[in-house]
């Protein structure tokens, strides 16, 4: 199976307004008549990229990519406000209807694979398969493992830069100090906490680091500012397991889990469970690979998927 396609350019570009606050940018490629799949970023926050474009062979999937709320293009950027799990998710249903789609594959890693489930648990007749990578479902021990004790054991100088940035007596509430500070009116205080932020993302996201691509400051601190905010309020979920909870009405949907074996931002231990109570699941764990979405192995392993899905359940 091959690493990536060719990118290749839009045939559509387009804004869907979702409330009185927020508009989504989205962008079709690939084949119009095609097997219709939707690409869910991460963070949240990262937005839609032209790299996203290369999973998919242009010529058999109409492709289709959407910036959530607040994440760079859609408007306004970085925009706090009406903007939860439950909204984004009933905006992909939107999407959907605007662009007459009767259903579609759902694509997505990391905070996108917390995103399909929820999907596809709320829409089940609309989702044809999920193609997913890094699995995260909210869960405080997820969250402790990032942003408190855990992740720091294994990358703990990188920890040391996060955790020093703040005040010691702010230190048993990382989310919350970094929130508030990613909150501030002042422009200087929220650009640094949310380097800070990112830096320490960036740090842990391969297995082999690498530097960060480039980007502009308020894309910076919108991403930050979006993901701290789901953080602290644990994704929106109503309890803890909220997604484990409610996979009855998704069972029967076929699912392709990427997951890397040394994926420290979002460990194996949770796509093992989650494979394990889907029985339609089919999960890889790829040995050389950690989180991010172009290492090798993990493209490779979701470009098989989302092919062997269209072959296997498209009709």
């Amino acid at each position: 199976m091959r690493e990536r396609y060719v990118p290749i350019e839009p045939y559509a570009i387009g804004t869907l307004p979702v409330s009185n606050i927020h508009t989504l940018y989205y962008e079709e490629s690939g084949n119009p008549e095609g097997i219709p799949v939707v690409f869910l970023h991460g963070g949240p926050g990262v937005g839609a990229q032209p790299l996203y474009r290369t999973f998919f062979n242009p010529q058999r999937f109409r492709i289709v990519i959407f910036s959530q709320r607040g994440a760079p293009k859609s408007l306004p950027l970085g925009e706090l406000n009406e903007n939860d799990t439950w909204l984004v998710m009933e905006d992909i249903e939107r999407l959907r209807v605007h662009l007459q789609i009767d259903r579609w594959f759902v694509f997505g890693g990391s905070w996108g694979s917390t995103l399909a489930l929820t999907y596809a648990i709320h829409h089940p007749a609309q989702a044809a398969g999920l193609v997913l990578r890094g699995i995260f479902l909210g869960a405080q021990s997820e969250l402790d493992w990032l942003y408190k004790d855990g992740a720091s054991r294994i990358y703990p100088e990188e920890w040391e830069k996060f955790r020093d940035a703040i005040p010691e007596n702010e230190r048993e509430d990382l989310v919350g100090a970094y929130y508030h500070r990613l909150t501030s009116s002042d422009y200087a205080t929220r650009l640094k906490y949310a380097r800070i932020w990112c830096d320490w993302e960036d740090a842990i996201i391969r297995l082999i680091p690498r530097p960060p691509k480039e980007d502009t400051d308020e894309n910076i601190i919108a991403f930050a500012r979006i993901e701290c905010h789901y953080m602290i309020n644990r994704l929106f979920f109503t309890n803890d397991s909220y997604l484990l909870d409610h996979l009855d009405s998704m069972k029967h949907i076929p699912v392709w889990i990427a997951q890397g074996r040394y994926d420290i931002i979002c460990p194996a231990v949770t796509a093992l469970e989650l494979a394990n109570r889907l029985p339609n699941c089919r999960i890889n764990i790829i040995p050389d690979a950690g989180h991010s979405i172009v290492e090798p192995g993990i493209a490779r392993s979701l470009i098989e998927g989302i092919e062997t899905l269209a072959d296997e359940y498209w009709k």
